[in-house]
């Protein structure tokens, strides 16, 4: 029998953490539904919980933009972990001698698949048609930012050519006001 389950596949390289540091996370959270295994890493108290979450978004987005599957349908159903380069780095010992330190790295593969097979999938031609609204939303979205950023830089322009009008010029002799510097920096004279 051939297993038919779409699997999706996300993949992180060189996390600069140990690979024996992240198996304690990444056991914990194999074989659970994606929204409980967001849960499960949002609470825990570990440095590692943080890259794998994005990692597990990262899967779940590919699930739902790239092949139309359901969030709620999807589980953590393996995570491979293994070792990636390691930084060597030394450190001075007695009598002239050193000491290598190895900084490890690791490299993480998560795979997702469907409790139930084709529940609540979207065919081909809807993603198609989500994408093209997307991308008119997007397109409307620029050209009002770009309306705004007309308007906004020329009524810079105006209000900066106002503020030059109404700027006093100082009589000679005195002091401009506000002008910290010159406050500051006042010549005695008399002295």
């Amino acid at each position: 029998m051939i297993n038919d389950y779409m699997k999706v596949k996300a993949s992180l390289n060189n996390l600069r953490m140990s690979p024996r540091k992240v198996r304690l996370v990444t056991r914990s959270i194999v074989g659970m539904s994606c929204s409980q295994a967001l849960i499960q890493l949002q609470n825990l108290v570990k440095k590692t919980s943080n890259p794998l979450e994005k990692l597990l978004r990262s899967a779940i987005a590919n699930g739902e933009n790239n092949f139309g599957l359901d969030k709620d349908n999807l589980f953590v159903s393996n995570i491979q972990v293994g070792g990636g380069p390691s930084l060597k780095r030394w450190l001075p010992r007695a009598q002239g001698r050193a000491t290598l330190i190895l900084k490890r790295t690791s490299l993480i593969d998560l795979e997702l698949e469907e409790r139930v097979e084709g529940k609540n999938r979207k065919s081909k031609e809807q993603l198609e048609k989500e994408r093209a609204e997307k991308e008119r939303v997007s397109k409307k979205a620029a050209k009002i930012e770009t309306v705004k950023d007309a308007e906004v830089v020329t009524d810079s322009k105006v209000s900066a050519k106002k503020a030059a009008i109404k700027k006093e010029v100082p009589k000679k002799g005195q002091q401009p006001d506000g002008n910290f510097l010159n406050k500051v920096f006042q010549r005695k004279s008399g002295v």
